[in-house]
């Protein structure tokens, strides 16, 4: 097995938390042992919550060593390992998406956890341009661990592009569920789980843009109830007039702010944003919407198929269940 193929399962198991890590990246992390033998692949799995190169550093640490108690907390952790890691991951190697972080933010810094544990290599798909969190790879390299960088750097920074976008501004993406046949009508039509990764993602967004017709013909709630934690998005009803019955339940979700207009420009204000729509919003999508969530259920209805003018690329693909998903770039 070559880096690249141990950097690509990083980059997988990375993309499996994109945009619920946010206002963070998506990162991914495996760790080898010193024989080479896979030891860990592990991932960022929410904003505060331990990097993955902790996460793979515990998975790897309990694999070796099942009597090990892990306490909770970040902070925690990486107290606890530093403590009791007993150099059982001497002479390993980790191959990271991000360049590992060298301040102490919410989480302590994941450099300077590989350097205190002797590993002997890191291979870097893509460095950090952040000036808060870059300079991980000098402290690795102050420690003589060797480095390599740009392992699958180009799908490295379409993992990333998110976050950056965010960052700069605004991240906004199209959300759509497809039958096997391409319908998207006509009632419920992901399985449990996929809803409930949905359901995560409303919660992440800052906002969610929804067209008027949708929200008059299925007459939803959308809210996170699939989850135990979380907050139910504000909404914007993408609509030419105000005329929408108030007892749609959208309506009457507590908390939120629901504001209808026909302007999408309070959309591209905030950092995080997720359209949902049917097949009319599809098509007269906002340029500035570039990416597209597809759900995919293997199941058909009898009803007419969605029809749109698009080209995508598929940057990542994986399932739920009986479900597959998909992130996906529109080619313009």
């Amino acid at each position: 097995m070559n880096d690249e193929f141990y950097m690509n399962l990083a980059l997988q198991k990375a993309w499996e938390f994109q945009i619920l890590t946010y206002p963070n990246p998506a990162v991914g992390c495996v760790i080898l042992d010193k024989n080479g033998a896979l030891l860990a692949c592990e991932a960022h799995e929410r904003a505060g919550e331990a990097h993955a190169e902790l996460n793979a550093v515990k998975s790897a640490l309990f694999k070796l060593n099942p009597d090990f108690k892990f306490p909770n907390g970040s902070n925690e952790l990486y107290e606890f390992i530093l403590a009791n890691h007993n150099g059982i991951l001497k002479g390993s190697k980790a191959y990271v998406t991000l360049e590992p972080c060298s301040h102490h933010g919410k989480t302590p810094p994941c450099a300077n956890l590989l350097k205190v544990l002797g590993f002997s290599e890191v291979i870097i798909a893509r460095r950090d341009e952040n000036k808060k969190a870059s300079g991980g790879a000098e402290i690795l390299r102050g420690s003589s661990i060797k480095l390599k960088f740009d392992v699958l750097k180009d799908r490295a920074d379409e993992l990333i592009e998110p976050f950056l976008s965010w960052q700069s501004g605004n991240f906004s993406f199209f959300k759509i569920a497809l039958c096997a046949n391409g319908v998207a009508t006509g009632g419920v039509i992901s399985n449990e789980q996929s809803r409930t990764h949905m359901h995560r993602l409303r919660s992440a967004s800052d906002l969610l843009v929804i067209g008027g017709n949708t929200v008059r013909t299925d007459r939803p709630t959308l809210d996170i109830r699939l989850i135990k934690n979380g907050k139910n998005p504000d909404i914007l009803i993408y609509s030419r007039t105000q005329n929408f019955d108030r007892t749609i339940p959208l309506f009457n979700v507590s908390g939120r702010i629901v504001e209808i207009s026909n302007s999408l420009e309070k959309a591209f204000k905030v950092p995080l944003v997720m359209f949902e729509g049917g097949e009319s919003f599809l098509n007269s999508l906002d340029e500035r919407v570039s990416w597209v969530l597809i759900y995919q259920s293997s199941e058909f209805k009898n009803l007419q198929n969605l029809r749109a003018n698009l080209r995508l690329k598929r940057v990542f693909g994986s399932n739920f269940g009986s479900d597959n998903y998909g992130w996906y770039k529109i080619i313009k």
